[in-house]
């Protein structure tokens, strides 16, 4: 009986497959004009005579696909550390808007989207974590994720305050995540404010920016794994998502 967890991922290993949800972390990876680029250096290397090789980073927390503690929208909200191993280990409900936001840049994911998921694969379930779908992770640059028009202004997807409300409020999900670099779509962000994000936030839970891959899984029966640094008073830190992913 001890053994039945090596057992457990001996069957997963053979019935599933593992899906990268992260981008790549480097010189060049998108992240918000609001923060700095990454600075890599290299301490020791074998070209210097050393016998191991060491780098140091200089990275913002909120840099390429991230995770957003409460804290950094919400003022003596919880910090990275507060969030334990059982609140990164969840189920993983992805609501596919890939078609919609074709259509519509600026689309904001409604309540309507929930029920809409929940008629075709069964209800969210609590201390689940829901990723908006939106295929936005194509866009390789942050001013292809901005998506400016002609007049300056950005066009991104988003989820609206509504449909965050009804998941906390209705359905307890844990965690959130999507595509773009921002939380509200980028009409509401730019007039009104991050007010989607900022509710999140202040109820104490955490989200996912700049995913990737959502396309590789599908809509409900996976899990992921949400991984990020214990950082003591950290408001955000770049992170590894992996979902493990039944194979059809």
């Amino acid at each position: 009986m001890k053994h039945f967890l090596w057992e457990q991922i001996a069957k997963w290993r053979e019935d599933c497959e593992w899906v990268e949800l992260s981008r790549e972390v480097s010189l060049e990876t998108p992240h918000h004009s609001a923060f700095p680029d990454m600075e890599m250096n290299i301490l020791y290397d074998y070209d210097k005579g050393d016998t191991f090789q060491a780098h140091e980073y200089k990275i913002p927390g909120q840099y390429g696909t991230h995770v957003d503690a409460p804290i950094h929208m919400f003022e003596g909200g919880k910090t990275l550390e507060a969030f334990g191993p059982a609140e990164m280990f969840l189920p993983l409900c992805v609501v596919d808007l890939s078609k919609e936001v074709a259509k519509n840049p600026n689309y904001a994911l409604s309540v309507d989207d929930l029920k809409d998921w929940e008629e075709r694969n069964g209800r969210i379930p609590e201390g689940a974590f829901v990723a908006f779908r939106s295929d936005w992770y194509n866009r390789k640059t942050y001013d292809e994720i901005q998506n400016l028009d002609a007049d300056g202004k950005p066009n991104y997807p988003g989820w609206s305050l509504d449909a965050l409300k009804f998941l906390k409020e209705e359905r307890g999900v844990i965690a959130i995540g999507h595509e773009p670099a921002d939380t509200d779509p980028a009409e509401i962000a730019s007039t009104i404010g991050w007010i989607a994000e900022q509710y999140w936030l202040s109820n104490q839970l955490y989200q996912i920016e700049l995913m990737a891959n959502l396309d590789k899984c599908p809509e409900s029966g996976a899990l992921i794994f949400c991984t990020f640094p214990k950082i003591k008073g950290g408001s955000g830190s770049t992170a590894r998502c992996i979902a493990l992913v039944p194979k059809k």
